[in-house]
């Protein structure tokens, strides 16, 4: 059963990645979101060496019902933290691409072993393919003991700065999505070229880029996990639930940035309201309450939801649950609510909220593509409808 109380172990990776936001990211914030397109900050170098020190978390071994906090809970508690101080900071520290999660989901061990701390980024969406993951038209085609890649990428974040990628391709597009595998491909191979860099309204200082890859030529070993496809429906379905394996671990982790950005708003909203005399005080009744006092309560409220949903998502992955309804569940909740908080803090704080004298104004344009980004609000609450009815994405489209 889930414990709702932190680990010590794990208070410790909380700590050191909250220290890390407000000492590292807070400071230099506003300096990188103005640059916008640059090299990996000088900042973010040394942060990569004390990520990889930072304990993991595991269960008690020997136990037969036993209960794990690992590498999912760790990854939630460390994002939710580091994105409290700036979530496009923290997406462009060297290693931490959502590739990684890909490989690290449905590699190989010696993938694993080669790639797992690689700066890895993924690339899905395509010009014709965005939140229908199974529209990828991007080809894969087996030549001798190399696969030739052909298509195009868009809005690969991290597609600039990383080390490799992680592209979805079809071996047989007139399978569909039964026929989709992601292969890793290296950033240096020559049939890969960075098409653009886009200017972005959020996360300005990670890069976000289109790809293109022409021929592009890598060893047979490189495609993630096997090259089957299956000679059944139900072989076909299993095939693709691998591929689709990589949300269920990423989800989570989108929803906890969320997590750190609403956070960090309502602090700030907070403080301003405190040297106004507004102050939110739980054991008021609410017909006691101002209505921006009541505003908070609802905010605070609706924060923690999201956080427990999140929590929950994490724990069942590090327990081996299949937890697919609820990675959806946590980011469609998480992704909504950091809209909604971000921007109500805005209004709350008027002119302080509208200016960049704080970080509100920043927060609410960061906080608008993690509700977008690995999957959209709709595309999450269309998997949940299927999970709940009982219904396949053929039967409920």
């Amino acid at each position: 059963m889930i414990n709702l109380e932190i680990p010590a172990k794990l208070e410790q990776v909380q700590q050191m990645a909250q220290q890390l936001a407000a000492g590292v990211f807070r400071p230099i914030a506003r300096k990188y979101d103005a640059i916008e397109h640059c090299d990996t900050p000088e900042e973010l170098k040394p942060v990569a060496q004390m990520m990889a020190a930072m304990p993991r978390g595991g269960g008690k071994k020997g136990a037969s019902d036993e209960i794990k906090n690992g590498s999912n809970m760790t990854g939630i508690l460390a994002v939710e933290a580091m994105c409290w101080g700036d979530v496009g900071l923290m997406l462009s520290i060297p290693g931490s691409g959502l590739g990684n999660a890909a490989v690290m989901a449905v590699g190989t061990p010696e993938q694993k072993e080669k790639y797992g701390k690689l700066y890895c980024a993924m690339a899905i969406t395509e010009p014709g393919a965005g939140s229908d993951s199974a529209a990828v038209s991007t080809t894969a085609e087996l030549d001798g003991d190399e696969w030739v890649l052909n298509g195009e990428k868009i809005y690969c974040t991290a597609g600039q700065r990383c080390d490799a990628v992680v592209v979805w391709a079809t071996l047989d597009k007139s399978l569909g999505k039964a026929a989709i595998k992601s292969f890793i491909v290296p950033r240096d191979n020559p049939g890969l070229q960075l098409v653009r860099v886009e200017d972005k309204m959020g996360l300005r200082v990670s890069d976000t880029a289109a790809l293109s890859f022409n021929n592009c030529r890598i060893p047979k070993d490189h495609i993630l996990g096997s090259a089957e496809i299956g000679d059944t429906e139900e072989a076909r379905k299993k095939a693709f639930g691998g591929v689709m394996q990589t949300f269920d671990n990423t989800r989570p982790q989108v929803a906890a940035m969320a997590l750190g950005v609403a956070r960090a708003a309502l602090e700030i909203t907070r403080e301003i309201l405190e040297k106004e005399g507004v102050e939110a005080d739980f054991s008021k009744q609410p017909y006691n309450s101002t209505a921006r006092e009541l505003e908070l309560y609802r905010l605070e409220a609706d924060l923690e939801a999201a956080r427990l949903m999140t929590l929950k998502a994490a724990w069942m992955a590090d327990n081996g649950q299949p937890n697919s309804k609820e990675a959806s569940m946590c980011k469609a909740k998480a992704g909504r609510m950091g809209n909604e908080v971000t921007l109500k803090c805005v209004a709350l704080c008027g002119e302080l909220g509208y200016s960049e004298r704080t970080l509100l104004e920043k927060l609410a344009r960061d906080s608008k593509i993690i509700d977008i980004f690995e999957g959209t609000q709709q595309i999450q609450q269309l998997i949940v409808a299927r999970h709940l009815l009982g219904l396949s994405s053929r039967e409920l489209k």
